[in-house]
């Protein structure tokens, strides 16, 4: 392409901390951003708040996670558009769930579905058009949460946990191919989607989890934890006797 732009193509072209990389890596060079998401009107706002903060002439495209048949179609009409992109952000996912057992089935199904069906689905599509291409950068929005399941968030734990291992995995296969994956698992962050309740220790921002991804996107990390001290905590935890681990407030 003659647009010397950075290409960046966000899915779930809403999610604040999707943004707000967005906007970050747009701080340092001109970006185009691509934003795909199920809500033409909200993508169209998110769009519209880009154009305020540097990032102009984003363009938008209708992709549900849910509906997996017209993933390779939108995926692919992206990719064709923009001739490709150095940077492609999976930041799709919905929480919920949160009952557990006692939730009610159609939310917890929702949640498996979302955030390891239909994510697990795109992040195939992006990396096969990547791989063809031989360029680009992947970041996949993961959580500290797939370290160890928690009762209190076994189901959006689990499903995050099958996204981020599969992630892993196909890093390591298409390791030669000039494509990166980069899993960002962050605790929790002060979003619409957490709204109402309570702030685990550590709490972070989405500008804070930006500033990693976009300051590790320079480097060669293949995995990141932000706050980085979440490192060292929670593969700690992971070897906590069970017994132990369950009456911790996690």
């Amino acid at each position: 392409m003659s647009d010397p732009s950075r290409r960046v193509l966000l899915l779930g072209g809403t999610s604040e901390i999707g943004l707000a990389i967005v906007r970050r890596l747009a701080s340092d060079r001109p970006t185009r951003a691509y934003l795909l998401g199920r809500d033409r009107a909200r993508l169209e706002q998110a769009a519209a708040e880009l154009d305020q903060a540097g990032c102009p002439d984003a363009v938008v495209d209708v992709l549900d996670a849910d509906y997996i048949a017209d993933h390779g179609e939108v995926v692919q009409r992206a990719f064709a558009q923009a001739g490709g992109f150095e940077v492609v952000v999976l930041a799709v996912g919905v929480l919920g769930a949160q009952a557990g057992l006692d939730a009610n089935p159609s939310e917890a199904f929702e949640v498996m579905r979302v955030n390891f069906v239909g994510s697990g689905s795109l992040l195939l599509w992006c990396l096969r058009e990547m791989r063809e291409r031989r360029e680009g950068t992947l970041v996949v929005l993961s959580t500290v949460a797939v370290e160890r399941p928690r009762g209190s968030n076994a189901i959006y734990g689990a499903a995050k946990a099958g996204l981020d291992a599969l992630a892993q995995g196909l890093a390591d296969a298409i390791a030669s191919s000039g494509v990166r994956v980069l899993v960002v698992r962050s605790g929790f962050v002060k979003t619409r989607m957490t709204a109402g309740l309570s702030p685990a220790p550590f709490a972070t921002t989405p500008e804070t989890v930006a500033e990693a991804t976009v300051r590790a996107l320079a480097g060669r990390a293949h995995t990141i934890w932000v706050p980085a001290r979440l490192r060292l905590i929670f593969p700690a935890l992971r070897h906590l006797p069970r017994a132990i681990y369950r009456r911790l407030p996690l």
